[in-house]
C-alpha cells in the first residue's frame, strides 16, 4: 500500500458528527498498515469529560483486537484533508504496543515521511 491509498483510507472514515450533549467524533481519522499488510483505521472521539481518544488510538484498538501489534505505516488526516502529526500521547502509545514501531514511518505534512523514533527521541524505556 502506498501513502496515497492510506491517506484515502483515512479519508474515508472522516465524518465530523455531534455525540451526546456535548461530544464530537470524526474530526479526525487515522489509517494506519501493519507488517502482514493488513489495514485499520479509527477515528477521534472529544467528551467533556476528558476521556476521549485520539484517531490513532482508534486504529490502534482495532489493530490489536486483530491480533496483530508491529506497525509499519501511519498517518492521521484532520477533517480539513490536512495530514497532522501525531501527537505526543499518540507517539509514546505506538512505541509502547511493541518495540518495533519505534521504526514505523509517520507521514507528515507536505509529503514528509519519519520514523516514529524521529518523533519521539530519547525514550525513557530505552
Amino acid at each position: 500500500m502506498n501513502w496515497e491509498e492510506l491517506v484515502c483510507a483515512a479519508k474515508e472514515k472522516l465524518g465530523p458528527r455531534t455525540l451526546g450533549k456535548a461530544g464530537e467524533a470524526g474530526y479526525v481519522a487515522a489509517a494506519l498498515e501493519t507488517a502482514s499488510g493488513s489495514v485499520y483505521t479509527g477515528v477521534n472521539i472529544d467528551v467533556p469529560c476528558s476521556m476521549g481518544f485520539c484517531a490513532e488510538h482508534a486504529a490502534i484498538a482495532a489493530m490489536v483486537t486483530a491480533g496483530e501489534s508491529r506497525i509499519v505505516r501511519l498517518v492521521a488526516v484532520h477533517h480539513t484533508g490536512r495530514v497532522i502529526p501525531p501527537c505526543g500521547r499518540c507517539r509514546e502509545f505506538v512505541c509502547q504496543i511493541d518495540q518495533g514501531n519505534a521504526q514505523c514511518q509517520v507521514l507528515l505534512g507536505g509529503g514528509r515521511v519519519v520514523c516514529m523514533a524521529e518523533l519521539l527521541p530519547e525514550r525513557w524505556d530505552s
